[in-house]
């Protein structure tokens, strides 16, 4: 008998005692005896009751009301009780490292027990008495498992490596968990990409994205189309409900009206997707970039020449245009204090440390020096377009003389100037950078970047225009900041300086951004 039909059936019965008291009844009266409220208690957080009255769901302060009633709960030994559940990618190694650092660092002991192949728990107990503190439970499936048990209220946060689409979003407010496309429902852990993965053997060293989409679509079946020997190409995904390969698709595949191809070799983990890419040389995968093995990652090539490459830098940037953000999705309701407690952890500089550690790219802010942007330099005097005089280059690189690029980058949603996820949350990151005082005295330099469709003139406005969006948003989200000790400027270059090839549109989506300069230490 499943647990939800259990717990419909004991309703039932306790339903049938007529007047008996339900094991959830509570009353909470206010300590001066002036309000009292009765109804079913539906959670206790050790700080907080929700309870479920005739005036609706009410969130009481635990701390000014006394509780009677069978449901109350035992306010001397309170374990905070929470579970994850979503993608494999995450809930494998980097969620168990933050939950082990995290009590480490807070006087927990920590115990790990396996359940079964795709569940364990964590127990954190008190050190100084021994006291459990609390239970935490993790399933590891896939995003879409992860979002389908937080629509069936089975789990308390979801693993997500895409965002939420619009069917859960739907779903998530009917259930009344919230907007789950409030950017307040989510935050982002840390950074992924995906790889385009072959064997060190194949000679292979890169494709252009629209190469890839048709190999994976089914449509180039043999290396020797792509220059390679004649031999058939063997494909290689996570299973279609992984969240890599829904964001696989949605990036790649559905913009060109293709789908997986029916020859896709399919895998419960990454792990086993890159060892079986790596021992065949005729094998092509799609994997996380934190988890490529042995594997050979292939460049992205431009249909102009430019090359984009897979690295720490160009993760953190989105100069690399198959980023993966790593998405801690909350519903709409108060979680226990040592919850909330390990969701600030998370986006520490300690926590940061334990993501790096981990195999994945951390949100920790770096900078990097103009010595070290020589091929940007270079691509935009290669790719100047005739609207782009000598004397735009030059104010560019006067500009850029003295300063250092921040490691976060700007970007927008296709086809709209509303930022993407990973910009949404460095809007966050520099926004607190800024009120801690890191660049108090310091110059910063918000700089906006287009591709080249339109005129060249018009390019440099709207580039500004976007810099000015950017910098708004990021004092908006600093409310602390002293503004006195701010030094914020804006500059507009247009289409001086692409990243990418303008002749596709990934290359001109990659190319409209925002970048932020500081002076150089």
């Amino acid at each position: 008998m499943s647990y939800r039909r259990a717990a419909v059936l004991a309703a039932l019965f306790l339903w049938s005692l007529g007047g008996a008291a339900r094991a959830d009844d509570v009353t909470l009266t206010s300590r001066d005896g002036s309000v009292e409220v009765t109804g079913d208690l539906l959670g206790y957080d050790g700080e907080f009751y929700r309870v479920d009255t005739v005036y609706g769901v009410l969130t009481l302060d635990g701390s000014g009301v006394v509780c009677e009633g069978p449901g109350c709960p035992d306010l001397t030994a309170f374990v905070a009780r929470f579970t994850f559940s979503g993608a494999r990618t995450m809930g494998e190694v980097l969620m168990p490292s933050l939950v082990e650092a995290f009590a480490a660092r807070s006087g927990y002991g920590v115990e790990r027990r396996i359940v079964d192949d795709t569940h364990f728990d964590y127990v954190l107990t008190d050190l100084g008495t021994g006291a459990l503190a609390a239970e935490i439970g993790f399933r590891v499936t896939s995003t879409e498992e992860g979002f389908a048990d937080l629509l069936a209220n089975e789990t308390d946060l979801v693993l997500s490596t895409r965002p939420a689409n619009e069917t859960e979003i739907t779903l998530a407010q009917e259930a009344g968990l919230g907007d789950l496309s409030d950017p307040r429902r989510s935050r982002i852990l840390a950074l992924d990409a995906m790889a385009v993965i072959v064997s060190a053997d194949n000679p292979m060293k890169g494709l252009t994205l629209d190469q890839i989409a048709r190999i994976f679509a089914g449509e180039l079946t043999n290396w020797s189309a792509l220059g390679g020997p004649d031999a058939p190409i063997f494909v290689h995904m996570r299973g279609e409900r992984s969240g890599l390969s829904q964001a696989f698709a949605d990036r790649l595949l559905t913009p060109r009206d293709l789908s997986p191809a029916a020859a896709t070799i399919r895998h419960t983990d990454n792990a086993a997707l890159a060892d079986a890419v790596a021992g065949d040389p005729l094998a092509i995968g799609v994997a996380p970039y934190s988890q490529t093995g042995n594997a050979q990652v292939l460049e992205l090539y431009g249909k102009c020449g430019m090359v984009s490459v897979l690295d720490d830098l160009t993760v953190k940037t989105e100069d690399y245009p198959l980023t993966l953000p790593l998405f801690l999705y909350t519903p709409v309701r108060r979680m226990p204090l040592l919850t909330r407690e390990f969701l600030a952890f998370v986006r520490s500089p300690a926590a940061q440390l334990v993501v790096a550690r981990s195999g994945f790219v951390d949100l920790r802010l770096y900078n990097v020096p103009v010595a070290e942007q020589g091929l940007r330099l270079v691509n935009a005097i290669a790719e100047a377009g005739d609207e782009v005089p000598l004397e735009e280059l030059q104010r560019l690189v006067m500009a850029m003389d003295g300063t250092e690029r921040l490691t976060l980058g700007f970007r927008f949603e296709p086809g709209g100037a509303q930022l993407d996820p990973q910009s949404r949350s460095n809007v966050e990151i520099l926004a607190q950078q800024i009120e801690s005082g890191a660049f108090d005295d310091r110059p910063l330099i918000f700089v906006g970047f287009s591709d080249s469709e339109g005129p060249a003139d018009g390019n440099v406005r709207l580039a500004t225009r976007r810099a000015e969006g950017v910098r708004d948003a990021v004092l908006k989200a600093a409310p602390t900041a002293d503004r006195d000790r701010l030094t914020i400027s804006v500059e507009g270059f247009g289409e001086a300086m692409p990243m990418a090839c303008d002749d596709e549109e990934w290359g001109r989506q990659v190319n409209r951004r925002v970048e932020v300069w500081t002076a150089q230490r």
